[in-house]
């Protein structure tokens, strides 16, 4: 298969490649495209078949369910088997924009969509391109993160070419992701809502909306044994480089004293390897004469460019054949909880404490 790639300005949309795409979306094919988040990879949310086609052109668990992004509201009703007041709540507020609901779905969604759940995963997103391709496509797109799975996410479409190309028909390029982190997830089909993966949009801003909300345990304390995933990124290792990734822990000299040994006995091994640290950290000096690579992610007090750049970080360290990788813990506050969240996971859990 032959993946044509399509430019977009997002201020002049050419509707005639929306038209193109979605009819590749309608005849049951594949098409990754821009949001405001990460690219996503699209298919007919309402055909099983392109549903299977996602997951195998990511290597996705069939268990793993898929989010459902649409364009316009009143098209949430053919989907969602009621919307709860607090669910109307936070779509007054956030939507459209990083935030993904999870309602009781309607027999409309396949279950090959909702992993085999009871519950589907709905998202409005704020990018122009992608509202414009998903209403061209008729209104329901499926779309996980446009990589092969387990991978870091995607923030350009030259990242989803090193992981799509001759896999998909189509890859619509319109630039960076603005945000650079998947969507912030609630649940609200219980009494209270419940955050089962942390985003831009943050709990205080959502409490600020209903007050009250909870998070699942297992965004914090990782998968349990046996459990079926709830959402996205809840059970399967996520956001990974091909390196091994180490979260170091503690104080800042006593983090730095511990990495420069790590990076020393790696010197002497002939592994390859490598730092994620903030722009304005005093250690960086000490890291760019002892490491292979290191990559600056932003100013710790600056999440949102942490979040944007994130991922390309990730990412480098793999073209760059890095074998071992280490980031210090960052404030888990804000943005920040996303931030780690991801962090973690994509280190298997692998944290060490100094």
């Amino acid at each position: 298969m032959i993946t044509e790639r399509v430019c977009i300005d997002e201020e002049n949309i050419d509707e005639r490649v929306m038209t193109r795409a979605g009819d590749i979306i309608k005849s049951g094919g594949l098409v990754a495209f821009p949001t405001e988040t990460v690219y996503g990879l699209g298919g007919d949310a309402l055909r099983a078949d392109s549903s299977k086609k996602i997951y195998a052109a990511k290597g996705r668990p069939s268990d793993n369910p898929l989010i459902v992004h649409i364009a316009d509201i009143s098209d949430l009703e053919r989907i969602a088997d009621g919307i709860p007041v607090s669910a109307k709540k936070l779509m007054k507020a956030f939507w459209p924009g990083p935030l993904t609901l999870i309602f009781k779905k309607k027999s409309t969604v396949p279950d090959e969509t909702t992993g085999g759940l009871d519950t589907v995963a709905v998202r409005m997103p704020s990018s122009k391109t992608a509202l414009s391709f998903i209403r061209a496509s008729g209104g329901f797109i499926a779309a996980p993160s446009a990589n092969r799975s387990g991978r870091p996410s995607p923030t350009t479409a030259d990242r989803v070419m090193e992981d799509m190309d001759g896999m998909i028909e189509m890859v619509i390029d319109g630039g960076m992701a603005t945000i650079g982190l998947e969507s912030t997830i609630v649940d609200v089909t219980g009494d209270t809502p419940m955050i089962l993966r942390p985003g831009f949009i943050t709990d205080e801003m959502i409490k600020q909306v209903l007050g009250k909300v909870d998070y699942d345990p297992a965004v914090f304390s990782g998968p349990v044994p046996g459990m079926r995933p709830r959402a996205p990124g809840m059970k399967y290792r996520h956001y990974a480089p091909r390196g091994e990734l180490t979260i170091v822990s503690g104080e800042e000299k006593d983090r730095t004293a511990y990495i420069l040994e790590r990076l020393s006995e790696h010197k002497e091994k002939g592994i390859r390897s490598g730092v994620m640290v903030s722009s304005d950290a005093g250690s960086l000096p000490e890291y760019e004469k002892n490491a292979d690579l290191v990559i600056k992610i932003g100013d710790k007090d600056r999440d949102e460019d942490i979040a944007r750049n994130l991922y390309e970080a990730l990412r480098e360290f793999d073209d760059k054949d890095i074998g071992k990788i280490y980031c210090a813990e960052l404030p888990s506050k804000g943005i920040g909880t996303a931030i780690m969240n991801r962090l973690v996971k994509a280190a298997g859990h692998r944290i060490i404490k100094v």
